[in-house]
Protein backbone atom coordinates (compact mmCIF):
# COMPACT_ATOMS: atom_id res chain seq x y z
CA UNK A 1 0.00 0.00 0.00
CA UNK A 2 1.46 3.66 -0.95
CA UNK A 3 1.75 5.65 2.13
CA UNK A 4 -0.70 8.64 2.21
CA UNK A 5 1.16 12.01 1.09
CA UNK A 6 1.15 14.82 3.98
CA UNK A 7 -1.76 16.35 1.49
CA UNK A 8 -3.87 13.61 1.36
CA UNK A 9 -3.00 12.99 5.47
CA UNK A 10 -4.55 16.84 6.07
CA UNK A 11 -7.49 16.19 3.73
CA UNK A 12 -8.22 12.66 5.22
CA UNK A 13 -7.84 13.40 9.07
CA UNK A 14 -6.28 17.54 8.99
CA UNK A 15 -7.08 17.78 12.92
CA UNK A 16 -5.39 14.70 14.14
CA UNK A 17 -3.87 14.03 17.48
CA UNK A 18 -0.22 14.42 15.94
CA UNK A 19 -1.27 18.13 14.94
CA UNK A 20 -2.73 19.20 17.96
CA UNK A 21 -0.80 17.87 20.86
CA UNK A 22 2.14 20.01 20.61
CA UNK A 23 -0.26 22.84 20.59
CA UNK A 24 -1.76 21.99 23.56
CA UNK A 25 1.48 21.64 25.32
CA UNK A 26 2.62 24.54 24.15
CA UNK A 27 -0.57 26.40 25.41
CA UNK A 28 -0.59 24.87 28.78
CA UNK A 29 2.55 26.54 29.80
CA UNK A 30 1.63 29.89 30.01
CA UNK A 31 -1.22 29.49 32.52
CA UNK A 32 0.82 26.84 34.83
CA UNK A 33 3.51 28.90 34.83
CA UNK A 34 1.56 32.03 35.96
CA UNK A 35 0.08 30.03 39.17
CA UNK A 36 3.19 27.65 39.64
CA UNK A 37 4.86 30.30 41.13
CA UNK A 38 2.64 31.23 43.81
CA UNK A 39 3.57 28.24 46.37
CA UNK A 40 7.05 28.91 45.54
CA UNK A 41 7.28 32.51 46.76
CA UNK A 42 7.91 32.19 50.60
CA UNK A 43 10.87 29.65 50.01
CA UNK A 44 12.74 31.72 46.74
CA UNK A 45 12.69 34.60 49.47
CA UNK A 46 14.08 32.43 52.14
CA UNK A 47 16.93 30.86 49.47
CA UNK A 48 17.98 34.29 48.21
CA UNK A 49 17.63 36.36 51.16
CA UNK A 50 15.05 38.67 50.06
CA UNK A 51 12.37 39.87 51.47
CA UNK A 52 8.73 38.15 50.63
CA UNK A 53 7.10 41.25 49.32
CA UNK A 54 10.31 41.72 46.66
CA UNK A 55 9.58 37.84 45.13
CA UNK A 56 6.02 39.87 44.23
CA UNK A 57 8.24 40.87 41.03
CA UNK A 58 8.13 37.33 40.01
CA UNK A 59 4.38 37.34 39.52
CA UNK A 60 4.46 40.95 37.81
CA UNK A 61 7.53 39.97 35.28
CA UNK A 62 5.23 37.07 33.90
CA UNK A 63 1.73 39.24 33.65
CA UNK A 64 3.28 42.39 32.33
CA UNK A 65 5.68 40.39 29.68
CA UNK A 66 2.24 38.08 28.76
CA UNK A 67 0.13 40.93 28.43
CA UNK A 68 2.48 43.15 25.82
CA UNK A 69 3.85 39.38 24.20
CA UNK A 70 0.49 37.67 23.22
CA UNK A 71 -0.77 40.18 20.24
CA UNK A 72 2.94 40.66 19.24
CA UNK A 73 3.78 37.24 18.77
CA UNK A 74 0.42 37.08 16.99
CA UNK A 75 1.65 40.03 14.68
CA UNK A 76 4.88 38.16 14.57
CA UNK A 77 3.28 35.00 13.47
CA UNK A 78 1.39 36.34 10.83
CA UNK A 79 4.29 37.68 9.21
CA UNK A 80 7.09 35.09 9.40
CA UNK A 81 5.04 32.45 10.27
CA UNK A 82 3.05 30.55 12.94
CA UNK A 83 5.38 27.31 13.12
CA UNK A 84 8.53 29.62 13.24
CA UNK A 85 7.14 31.78 15.75
CA UNK A 86 5.70 28.76 18.21
CA UNK A 87 9.60 27.26 17.46
CA UNK A 88 11.30 30.35 18.76
CA UNK A 89 8.87 30.60 21.95
CA UNK A 90 9.63 27.04 23.17
CA UNK A 91 13.25 27.94 23.06
CA UNK A 92 13.00 30.89 25.04
CA UNK A 93 10.94 28.94 27.73
CA UNK A 94 13.65 26.42 27.58
CA UNK A 95 15.82 29.51 28.28
CA UNK A 96 13.99 30.96 31.05
CA UNK A 97 13.55 27.24 32.94
CA UNK A 98 17.34 27.19 32.81
CA UNK A 99 18.09 30.66 34.12
CA UNK A 100 15.82 30.35 37.08
CA UNK A 101 16.65 26.56 38.25
CA UNK A 102 20.33 28.11 38.05
CA UNK A 103 19.45 32.13 39.36
CA UNK A 104 20.97 33.19 43.03
CA UNK A 105 19.64 36.50 43.08
CA UNK A 106 15.74 38.42 42.07
CA UNK A 107 16.89 39.88 38.90
CA UNK A 108 18.40 36.74 37.27
CA UNK A 109 14.93 35.24 38.39
CA UNK A 110 12.99 37.64 37.15
CA UNK A 111 14.62 37.79 33.94
CA UNK A 112 13.54 34.69 33.75
CA UNK A 113 9.74 34.82 34.48
CA UNK A 114 10.16 37.28 31.37
CA UNK A 115 11.52 35.08 29.24
CA UNK A 116 8.92 32.32 30.21
CA UNK A 117 5.88 35.13 29.56
CA UNK A 118 7.69 36.15 26.32
CA UNK A 119 7.76 32.24 25.60
CA UNK A 120 4.96 30.96 26.55
CA UNK A 121 2.71 33.70 25.12
CA UNK A 122 4.00 32.87 21.26
CA UNK A 123 1.53 29.30 21.75
CA UNK A 124 -1.98 30.34 21.74
CA UNK A 125 -1.91 32.96 18.87
CA UNK A 126 -0.03 30.91 16.88
CA UNK A 127 -2.07 27.49 16.99
CA UNK A 128 -4.70 29.52 16.05
CA UNK A 129 -2.93 30.48 12.93
CA UNK A 130 -2.38 27.43 12.42
CA UNK A 131 -5.47 25.83 13.14
CA UNK A 132 -7.38 28.52 10.73
CA UNK A 133 -4.74 27.06 7.78
CA UNK A 134 -5.48 23.82 8.41
CA UNK A 135 -9.17 24.29 8.54
CA UNK A 136 -8.24 26.36 4.79
CA UNK A 137 -6.61 23.49 3.93
CA UNK A 138 -9.26 20.75 4.11
CA UNK A 139 -11.94 22.97 3.09
CA UNK A 140 -13.35 23.74 6.10
CA UNK A 141 -15.21 26.75 7.40
CA UNK A 142 -14.59 26.27 10.96
CA UNK A 143 -12.50 23.34 12.55
CA UNK A 144 -14.40 20.71 14.63
CA UNK A 145 -15.43 22.60 17.94
CA UNK A 146 -13.54 20.23 19.94
CA UNK A 147 -10.46 21.18 18.58
CA UNK A 148 -10.87 25.08 19.65
CA UNK A 149 -12.44 23.33 22.75
CA UNK A 150 -9.04 21.61 23.48
CA UNK A 151 -7.47 24.77 22.91
CA UNK A 152 -8.90 26.16 25.77
CA UNK A 153 -8.96 23.31 28.14
CA UNK A 154 -5.42 23.64 27.56
CA UNK A 155 -5.02 27.73 27.75
CA UNK A 156 -7.28 28.78 30.60
CA UNK A 157 -8.73 26.02 32.20
CA UNK A 158 -5.53 24.70 33.73
CA UNK A 159 -4.50 28.00 35.08
CA UNK A 160 -5.30 26.39 38.89
CA UNK A 161 -3.29 23.41 38.59
CA UNK A 162 -0.60 25.18 38.85
CA UNK A 163 -1.25 25.54 43.02
CA UNK A 164 -1.09 21.84 43.53
CA UNK A 165 1.58 21.33 41.45
CA UNK A 166 3.74 24.24 42.95
CA UNK A 167 3.14 22.65 46.05
CA UNK A 168 3.91 19.50 45.32
CA UNK A 169 7.15 20.13 43.18
CA UNK A 170 8.42 22.62 46.18
CA UNK A 171 7.96 20.47 48.75
CA UNK A 172 9.62 17.29 46.92
CA UNK A 173 12.86 18.99 45.01
CA UNK A 174 13.23 22.91 46.07
CA UNK A 175 11.79 26.04 44.96
CA UNK A 176 14.13 25.90 41.50
CA UNK A 177 11.79 22.93 40.45
CA UNK A 178 9.42 25.38 39.50
CA UNK A 179 11.63 26.94 36.84
CA UNK A 180 13.50 23.18 36.33
CA UNK A 181 9.64 21.27 35.10
CA UNK A 182 10.19 23.91 32.29
CA UNK A 183 12.69 22.24 30.41
CA UNK A 184 11.39 18.49 29.74
CA UNK A 185 7.98 19.93 28.97
CA UNK A 186 9.86 22.49 26.57
CA UNK A 187 11.78 19.80 25.29
CA UNK A 188 8.78 17.55 24.39
CA UNK A 189 7.00 19.85 22.54
CA UNK A 190 9.77 21.09 20.62
CA UNK A 191 10.37 17.96 19.19
CA UNK A 192 6.24 17.44 18.57
CA UNK A 193 6.22 21.02 17.08
CA UNK A 194 9.33 20.03 14.77
CA UNK A 195 7.79 16.18 14.03
CA UNK A 196 4.36 17.18 13.70
CA UNK A 197 3.88 20.45 12.49
CA UNK A 198 4.34 21.43 8.89
CA UNK A 199 7.00 23.95 8.59
CA UNK A 200 5.84 27.56 7.08
CA UNK A 201 6.21 28.49 3.42
CA UNK A 202 8.57 31.02 2.01
CA UNK A 203 8.04 34.41 3.52
CA UNK A 204 9.48 37.11 1.30
CA UNK A 205 10.83 40.67 2.90
CA UNK A 206 12.27 43.32 0.96
CA UNK A 207 14.90 44.27 3.82
CA UNK A 208 14.70 45.59 7.29
CA UNK A 209 12.61 48.30 6.92
CA UNK A 210 9.91 46.11 4.78
CA UNK A 211 9.78 43.89 7.91
CA UNK A 212 9.86 46.73 10.51
CA UNK A 213 6.74 48.39 8.38
CA UNK A 214 4.86 44.65 8.24
CA UNK A 215 5.15 44.21 12.08
CA UNK A 216 4.22 47.81 12.64
CA UNK A 217 6.96 47.66 15.12
CA UNK A 218 6.66 51.90 16.51
CA UNK A 219 2.88 50.23 17.03
CA UNK A 220 4.05 47.69 18.93
CA UNK A 221 5.97 49.57 20.68
CA UNK A 222 3.34 52.36 21.53
CA UNK A 223 1.06 49.58 22.47
CA UNK A 224 3.66 47.75 25.10
CA UNK A 225 4.42 50.89 26.78
CA UNK A 226 0.73 52.33 27.44
CA UNK A 227 -0.04 48.82 28.38
CA UNK A 228 3.13 48.76 30.99
CA UNK A 229 1.81 51.97 32.32
CA UNK A 230 -1.59 50.90 33.13
CA UNK A 231 -0.90 47.52 34.46
CA UNK A 232 2.01 49.54 36.43
CA UNK A 233 -0.69 51.73 38.14
CA UNK A 234 -2.97 47.97 39.00
CA UNK A 235 -0.21 46.82 40.46
CA UNK A 236 0.72 49.89 42.56
CA UNK A 237 -2.33 50.08 43.96
CA UNK A 238 -4.01 50.63 46.59
CA UNK A 239 -1.24 53.34 46.11
CA UNK A 240 -2.78 55.70 43.21
CA UNK A 241 0.24 56.67 40.86
CA UNK A 242 -2.00 58.88 39.20
CA UNK A 243 0.73 59.36 37.09
CA UNK A 244 1.04 56.50 35.65
CA UNK A 245 -2.39 56.55 34.58
CA UNK A 246 -2.26 59.76 32.87
CA UNK A 247 0.74 58.40 30.80
CA UNK A 248 -0.89 55.74 29.86
CA UNK A 249 -3.63 57.42 28.66
CA UNK A 250 -1.53 59.78 26.65
CA UNK A 251 0.35 57.11 25.40
CA UNK A 252 -2.82 54.93 24.18
CA UNK A 253 -4.25 58.40 22.51
CA UNK A 254 -0.78 58.72 20.61
CA UNK A 255 -1.02 54.78 19.54
CA UNK A 256 -4.24 55.02 18.05
CA UNK A 257 -3.38 58.05 16.17
CA UNK A 258 -0.26 56.69 14.66
CA UNK A 259 -1.86 53.12 14.19
CA UNK A 260 -4.81 55.12 11.92
CA UNK A 261 -1.79 56.42 9.57
CA UNK A 262 -0.16 52.42 9.54
CA UNK A 263 -0.17 50.98 6.71
CA UNK A 264 -0.01 47.60 8.38
CA UNK A 265 -1.14 48.51 11.82
CA UNK A 266 -0.39 45.90 14.49
CA UNK A 267 -4.02 47.55 16.97
CA UNK A 268 -6.53 48.01 14.36
CA UNK A 269 -8.22 50.63 15.52
CA UNK A 270 -10.56 50.57 12.33
CA UNK A 271 -11.47 47.35 12.36
CA UNK A 272 -12.50 47.41 16.08
CA UNK A 273 -14.43 50.16 15.48
CA UNK A 274 -16.11 48.25 12.36
CA UNK A 275 -16.55 45.08 14.25
CA UNK A 276 -18.07 45.32 17.73
CA UNK A 277 -18.68 42.10 18.12
CA UNK A 278 -15.16 41.41 18.45
CA UNK A 279 -14.72 44.35 20.63
CA UNK A 280 -17.11 43.62 22.59
CA UNK A 281 -15.99 39.75 23.43
CA UNK A 282 -12.76 41.23 24.36
CA UNK A 283 -14.65 43.36 27.23
CA UNK A 284 -16.57 40.49 28.49
CA UNK A 285 -13.94 38.07 28.48
CA UNK A 286 -11.78 40.62 30.97
CA UNK A 287 -14.50 40.78 33.00
CA UNK A 288 -15.17 36.64 33.05
CA UNK A 289 -11.08 36.80 33.65
CA UNK A 290 -11.61 39.22 36.64
CA UNK A 291 -13.96 37.00 38.52
CA UNK A 292 -12.18 33.92 38.11
CA UNK A 293 -8.42 34.81 39.55
CA UNK A 294 -10.80 37.29 42.41
CA UNK A 295 -11.64 33.88 43.33
CA UNK A 296 -8.32 31.76 42.72
CA UNK A 297 -6.22 35.03 44.67
CA UNK A 298 -8.83 36.49 47.53
CA UNK A 299 -10.05 32.92 47.87
CA UNK A 300 -7.23 31.22 48.64
CA UNK A 301 -5.47 34.08 50.86
CA UNK A 302 -8.94 33.83 52.83
CA UNK A 303 -8.61 29.79 52.86
CA UNK A 304 -5.31 30.13 54.19
CA UNK A 305 -5.33 33.24 56.82
CA UNK A 306 -8.43 32.80 58.05
CA UNK A 307 -9.71 28.86 57.52
CA UNK A 308 -5.76 28.12 58.28
CA UNK A 309 -5.35 25.74 55.24
CA UNK A 310 -2.04 25.76 53.69
CA UNK A 311 -1.06 25.95 50.30
CA UNK A 312 -0.60 22.53 48.92
CA UNK A 313 -4.45 22.15 50.48
CA UNK A 314 -6.01 25.18 49.16
CA UNK A 315 -4.67 24.84 46.15
CA UNK A 316 -6.53 21.32 46.14
CA UNK A 317 -10.09 22.84 47.22
CA UNK A 318 -9.49 24.80 44.07
CA UNK A 319 -8.82 21.92 41.51
CA UNK A 320 -12.56 21.94 41.11
CA UNK A 321 -12.51 24.93 39.07
CA UNK A 322 -10.31 23.59 36.87
CA UNK A 323 -11.52 20.09 36.26
CA UNK A 324 -15.10 21.27 35.75
CA UNK A 325 -14.68 24.76 33.50
CA UNK A 326 -12.80 21.29 31.29
CA UNK A 327 -15.78 19.24 31.06
CA UNK A 328 -18.01 22.61 30.29
CA UNK A 329 -15.46 23.52 27.58
CA UNK A 330 -15.17 20.60 25.99
CA UNK A 331 -19.36 20.19 26.21
CA UNK A 332 -20.03 23.41 24.88
CA UNK A 333 -17.35 23.65 22.24
CA UNK A 334 -18.29 20.83 20.04
CA UNK A 335 -21.52 22.77 19.18
CA UNK A 336 -19.58 26.28 18.21
CA UNK A 337 -22.18 28.41 19.92
CA UNK A 338 -21.32 32.00 20.96
CA UNK A 339 -24.89 33.55 23.06
CA UNK A 340 -26.03 31.00 24.91
CA UNK A 341 -22.86 29.87 26.67
CA UNK A 342 -22.34 33.59 27.34
CA UNK A 343 -25.18 34.14 28.78
CA UNK A 344 -24.17 31.36 31.24
CA UNK A 345 -21.22 32.12 31.61
CA UNK A 346 -22.65 35.65 33.13
CA UNK A 347 -25.32 33.73 35.41
CA UNK A 348 -23.20 31.63 36.67
CA UNK A 349 -20.55 34.00 37.37
CA UNK A 350 -23.37 36.09 39.43
CA UNK A 351 -24.54 32.63 41.44
CA UNK A 352 -21.12 32.14 42.60
CA UNK A 353 -20.40 35.85 43.32
CA UNK A 354 -23.65 36.31 45.48
CA UNK A 355 -22.23 32.84 47.31
CA UNK A 356 -19.07 34.46 48.46
CA UNK A 357 -21.16 36.18 50.71
CA UNK A 358 -21.76 32.71 52.84
CA UNK A 359 -18.00 32.40 53.60
CA UNK A 360 -17.14 32.51 56.88
CA UNK A 361 -14.79 31.66 59.70
CA UNK A 362 -17.20 28.78 60.56
CA UNK A 363 -19.00 28.07 57.22
CA UNK A 364 -18.67 24.03 56.00
CA UNK A 365 -15.28 24.18 53.98
CA UNK A 366 -17.44 21.97 51.24
CA UNK A 367 -19.24 25.48 50.17
CA UNK A 368 -15.97 26.75 48.91
CA UNK A 369 -15.85 23.81 46.41
CA UNK A 370 -19.39 24.29 45.35
CA UNK A 371 -18.47 27.81 44.51
CA UNK A 372 -15.78 26.77 42.63
CA UNK A 373 -17.29 24.91 40.65
CA UNK A 374 -19.60 27.72 39.78
CA UNK A 375 -17.02 29.50 38.80
CA UNK A 376 -15.36 26.89 37.04
CA UNK A 377 -18.62 26.63 34.66
CA UNK A 378 -18.68 30.04 34.22
CA UNK A 379 -14.77 30.37 33.02
CA UNK A 380 -15.95 26.94 30.84
CA UNK A 381 -18.83 28.81 29.29
CA UNK A 382 -17.22 32.09 28.68
CA UNK A 383 -14.01 30.64 27.04
CA UNK A 384 -15.94 28.27 24.65
CA UNK A 385 -18.40 30.79 23.63
CA UNK A 386 -15.73 34.15 23.48
CA UNK A 387 -13.11 31.68 21.26
CA UNK A 388 -15.66 30.60 19.21
CA UNK A 389 -17.16 34.36 18.70
CA UNK A 390 -12.77 35.49 17.85
CA UNK A 391 -12.74 32.94 15.19
CA UNK A 392 -15.70 33.70 13.46
CA UNK A 393 -15.64 37.94 13.60
CA UNK A 394 -11.63 37.87 13.29
CA UNK A 395 -10.41 38.33 9.31
CA UNK A 396 -8.34 35.55 9.03
CA UNK A 397 -5.19 37.33 8.00
CA UNK A 398 -5.06 39.23 11.11
CA UNK A 399 -6.38 36.42 13.55
CA UNK A 400 -3.18 36.08 15.36
CA UNK A 401 -3.00 39.45 16.75
CA UNK A 402 -6.46 39.21 16.88
CA UNK A 403 -6.11 35.76 19.46
CA UNK A 404 -3.37 37.20 21.06
CA UNK A 405 -5.35 40.33 22.39
CA UNK A 406 -7.81 38.29 23.59
CA UNK A 407 -5.52 36.92 26.03
CA UNK A 408 -4.50 40.43 26.86
CA UNK A 409 -7.92 41.49 28.31
CA UNK A 410 -7.78 38.47 30.17
CA UNK A 411 -4.57 39.22 31.70
CA UNK A 412 -6.13 42.71 32.58
CA UNK A 413 -9.14 41.09 34.32
CA UNK A 414 -6.55 38.79 36.41
CA UNK A 415 -4.06 42.06 37.07
CA UNK A 416 -7.60 44.00 38.26
CA UNK A 417 -8.27 41.31 40.09
CA UNK A 418 -5.06 41.16 42.11
CA UNK A 419 -5.58 45.62 42.34
CA UNK A 420 -9.01 44.63 44.28
CA UNK A 421 -7.59 41.55 46.32
CA UNK A 422 -4.70 43.80 47.31
CA UNK A 423 -6.71 46.45 48.27
CA UNK A 424 -9.60 45.30 50.64
CA UNK A 425 -7.03 42.81 51.97
CA UNK A 426 -4.53 45.16 52.88
CA UNK A 427 -4.40 45.38 56.21
CA UNK A 428 -5.98 42.07 57.04
CA UNK A 429 -7.40 39.25 55.65
CA UNK A 430 -10.93 38.55 57.32
CA UNK A 431 -14.59 37.92 57.23
CA UNK A 432 -15.94 41.26 56.69
CA UNK A 433 -12.84 41.75 53.98
CA UNK A 434 -14.01 38.37 51.96
CA UNK A 435 -17.67 40.08 52.05
CA UNK A 436 -16.36 43.64 50.62
CA UNK A 437 -15.14 41.29 47.98
CA UNK A 438 -18.27 39.35 47.03
CA UNK A 439 -19.62 42.89 46.94
CA UNK A 440 -17.36 43.73 44.30
CA UNK A 441 -18.07 40.66 42.31
CA UNK A 442 -21.63 40.91 42.11
CA UNK A 443 -21.38 44.37 41.19
CA UNK A 444 -18.74 43.58 38.41
CA UNK A 445 -21.04 40.64 37.41
CA UNK A 446 -24.12 42.54 37.36
CA UNK A 447 -22.11 44.62 34.70
CA UNK A 448 -21.37 41.28 32.79
CA UNK A 449 -24.88 39.97 32.67
CA UNK A 450 -26.45 43.73 31.47
CA UNK A 451 -23.95 44.41 28.78
CA UNK A 452 -24.09 40.08 27.30
CA UNK A 453 -27.51 40.16 27.20
CA UNK A 454 -27.34 44.28 25.56
CA UNK A 455 -24.77 42.61 23.12
CA UNK A 456 -26.78 41.52 19.94
CA UNK A 457 -23.48 41.10 17.57
CA UNK A 458 -22.93 37.68 19.76
CA UNK A 459 -23.89 34.82 17.69
CA UNK A 460 -21.82 32.45 15.74
CA UNK A 461 -21.78 33.94 11.78
CA UNK A 462 -20.54 37.13 11.20
CA UNK A 463 -23.04 39.56 9.15
CA UNK A 464 -19.85 42.45 8.53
Amino acid sequence: MTPATPSETVAQRPFSWRFTTPLYLASVLNPVNSSLIATALVPIAHGIGVSIGQTAALVTALYLASAVAQPTAGKAAEVFGPRRVLVAGIVAVAAGGLVGAVAHDLLTLVISRVLIGLGTSCAYPTAMLLIRERASEAGLEQPPGLVLGGLQIAGVATASLGLPAGGLLVSAFGWRAVFLVNLPVALVTLVATLAWIQPDGPREWRGLRDVAARLDLIGILGFATAMLALLAFLFELPTAHWWLLALSIALWILDVLWELRAASPFLDVRLLAARPALTNTYVLFGLVMLCQYVVLYGVTQWIEAVRGYSESASGLLLLPMTLISGIVIALVSRRNMVRGPAIAAAATALAGSAGVLLLDSSVWIGTVAILTFLFGASTGFAVAGYQTALYTHAPPEQLGTAAGLLRTFGYVGSIASSAITGMVFHHQVSDSGIHLIAWIMIGISLGLTVLTLADRTLRTRSHP
